[in-house]
């Protein structure tokens, strides 16, 4: 059954969907997006996800498509229209179509705003109990990680190269440490219940599900550090893993080959994933 996809004011059929061919996302990956999850039909940080939304724009100088409130009435009637209880739906916008230059275009040319709906189990994730597998990659991404752009073009190579090597995902790493994964932030347990993810700045998305689970984490008494950290402490680390929209709180059980802890999902992790979930279907809207 063909999905009802969002293009510029108008509920389309996916296969009747457009956009033009100058558009500058498709030209120049001149976009931001945001993925935002639905859990039993409700939209999981949509007020976080819009602030985000609204960084990159002002980050880029790109024109705001609608309102908060507008965009909120569009993903509920996707989700609706396309009866998702449990996915994503994923938006995008563009600074619009021009004739091809590397020069911005006018200021009052229309931006474009496409959004489209995945429907995915979620909550019930093999992966949250059997863990994933990392492969660490060097990070040649561009320097404003912060922005949340369609720029993907090397985090797909770096997961299509990790998935060759026996692993599920990539953990990128500049300067000898570890920015975050492809799609996702990384985050690491020591021996004595720290938990350490990189800081804030341009070198890494600035991730929604990271912010709750940093809080959730901290409101349960465990210790937090924001710093960078080596890829041989996350090898050497009690448990490992990655935070993400589509995600949630994952296991990472290796890293290169070599077991994280004593190769399982841990009990921090275990625990982070319930607790995130519960909130995060508690406060839906």
């Amino acid at each position: 059954m063909s999905r009802i996809v969002y293009v510029n004011g108008a509920y389309l059929p996916e296969a009747e969907a457009r956009i033009s061919v100058f558009d500058r996302g498709f030209l120049f990956a001149d976009a931001v997006y945001e993925v935002t999850t639905v859990l039993g039909g409700k939209l999981i940080d949509f007020r976080a996800h819009m602030a985000r939304l609204d960084r990159s724009l002002s980050e880029l100088k790109l024109p705001t498509p609608a309102s908060h409130d507008e965009l909120l009435a569009i993903h509920r009637e996707l989700a609706a229209r396309n009866g998702v209880d449990e996915g994503l739906i994923y938006m995008q916008v563009t600074r619009g179509a021009a004739d091809r230059d590397f020069l911005f275009p006018p200021q009052d040319t229309p931006p474009s705003l496409v959004l489209f709906t995945q429907t995915m189990a979620l909550r019930d994730k093999p992966a949250a109990r059997t863990g994933i597998r990392v492969a660490s990659m060097p990070d040649l991404r561009w320097g404003r990680r912060d922005i949340k752009t369609v720029q993907l073009l090397y985090p797909s190579m770096a997961k299509t190269e990790a998935v060759r090597r026996g692993a599920d995902d990539a953990w990128l790493v500049e300067d000898g440490v570890v920015t975050e994964g492809t799609s996702n932030n990384a985050h690491i347990v020591t021996a004595d219940g720290t938990l350490i993810t990189r800081d804030l700045s341009h070198s890494i998305l600035h991730g929604i599900t990271r912010a709750a689970v940093l809080r959730l984490a901290a409101d349960s008494g465990l210790k937090i550090e924001e710093r960078s950290f080596t890829l041989d402490e996350a090898k050497a680390a009690k448990e490992a893993f990655i935070t993400s929209a589509s995600a949630f709180v994952l296991p990472v059980v290796s890293i290169d080959g070599a077991a994280v802890g004593d190769g399982a999902p841990g009990p921090v992790v275990r625990k982070l994933r319930e607790i995130y979930i519960e909130e995060a279907v508690r406060t839906a809207i």
